[in-house]
């Protein structure tokens, strides 16, 4: 693999651990001794940024409207980018099947719908295991193209720091093409009735991150570069970990996701690390419980949340929770568990007058056979266009089901 220097000596950050270097990650890839390693970093460091201040500012204005009830949130997008995706035909489907759902979503709701892709960053992984088995060979698991390749062979598998840089430059093309719709959009007059798009990642792994936190050019606060609405994982949110240090440092607005072990107590004092002045648009938690323990789980994590004055933004990620297996071992999630969970989110914080900000869903912009229900009807179909990279997603068919179930007119 090549490695393509990005330069950009006017945002020069110097050379020496960052405070999240020190603390303790999860999930981080293992590539130290990589020999290109310390190039790379070098080069991250001076790398041009993905978003800009002034779009990160735009869009916590706008979830400050959802966080006071007057919009909604919806965040869509592939499970695991591609580097072979990035095309403008393929960032063009992807905004589309956003933009449908988005307007579909407002129809049935009355609000404005804030669009969000999981769009040019989302090239990393957490995953349960180290390794994996392909037939006679034992091989570390797919990490995502930031960190390796999906192909079962030893060298594909070896994690590659290299891949950085790739994923930088893909995200530049996927940034820039961005920022021409939203301009397009507010030529036309349009900008109020779709606020976005946006782009979102997990910021998982901390030496691509880091090197991207950046200060404002107008000396304000820090920002994270790489995206406009980063998010951390149910399995790095740990309270003393780096990537709840990294995400509370900086001004974009976040997200948390939180999993069916969560206690009230711990969220809050998320809550109070990530958000310490409670400012509306600033912090979105997303659910991810699994129907068989929403109704359990959730209603004391919310009140727990709202009795310390946290003004986040509930968002409900129906999907991760409900992953199983087919009797042939294929990874599959059934849209009526989907539905069940999201529906039982809804009538939680209904039932105590709170805000449903919206919906984060693994959604392909293809007809893609991966989850059943809808328009996929049995085991035997999901082999079709079974095309993920790692976990399941709905097809634009089925989220568009999903949403019309939840929101019937």
């Amino acid at each position: 693999m090549s490695s393509v220097p990005i330069e950009n000596p006017g945002l020069f950050v110097a050379d020496e651990p960052l405070v999240w270097d020190l603390l303790p990650a999860g999930q981080q890839p293992c590539w130290d001794d990589h020999p290109a390693y310390p190039a790379t970093r070098r080069a991250l460091l001076r790398a041009a940024p993905l978003v800009l201040p002034a779009e990160v500012a735009e869009l916590r204005r706008s979830l400050a409207v959802v966080a006071a009830g007057q919009a909604r949130l919806l965040q869509i997008g592939d499970c695991a980018e591609s580097l072979a995706e990035q095309s403008a035909e393929h960032l063009t489907s992807k905004v589309s099947v956003l933009d449908t759902l988005g307007d579909l979503l407002a129809a049935r709701t009355g609000q404005e719908v804030v669009r969000v892709g999981r769009l040019g960053g989302q090239f990393a992984k957490p995953r349960s295991a180290p390794t994996e088995r392909h037939g006679d060979l034992e091989l570390p698991v797919f990490r995502g193209h930031l960190v390796n390749s999906e192909e079962p062979t030893p060298e594909a598998r070896r994690h590659d720091p290299r891949r950085m840089l790739l994923a930088h430059q893909a995200g530049l093309r996927v940034f820039d093409h961005l920022r021409r719709l939203r301009r397009e959009r507010a030529t036309a007059g349009l900008r109020r009735s779709t606020p976005g798009p946006w782009g979102s990642h997990e910021a998982l792994i901390i030496d691509y991150e880091g090197p991207l936190v950046r200060p404002a050019s107008d000396g304000g606060a820090e920002y994270l570069a790489s995206t406009h609405l980063p998010w951390i994982g149910e399995r790095t949110r740990q309270l003393d970990s780096a990537h709840v240090e990294m995400m509370a440092t900086v001004q974009n607005p976040l997200a948390c996701k939180i999993g069916p072990t969560a206690r009230p107590g711990e969220v809050v004092r998320l809550c109070e690390l990530l958000d310490p002045e409670r400012t509306p648009g600033r912090l979105t938690l997303i659910l991810r419980f699994g129907r068989d323990h929403v109704a359990e789980v959730m209603p004391d994590l919310v009140d727990a949340v709202h009795r310390a004055g946290h003004p986040v933004i509930w968002l409900t990620d129906p999907m991760h929770g409900n992953t199983v297996r087919t009797v042939g071992g294929t990874k599959t999630r059934h849209l009526r568990a989907i539905a069940e969970e999201a529906a039982e989110f809804l009538r939680v914080l209904e039932q105590r007058g709170l805000h449903a900000g919206g919906l984060h869903l693994e959604t392909a912009a293809t007809d893609v056979t991966e989850c059943l229900g809808g328009n996929i009807r049995d085991e035997r179909a999901l082999h079709r266009r079974y095309e993920t990279l790692c976990d399941p997603r709905l097809n634009p068919e089925q989220a568009h089901d999903l949403i019309e179930m939840l929101f019937p007119s």
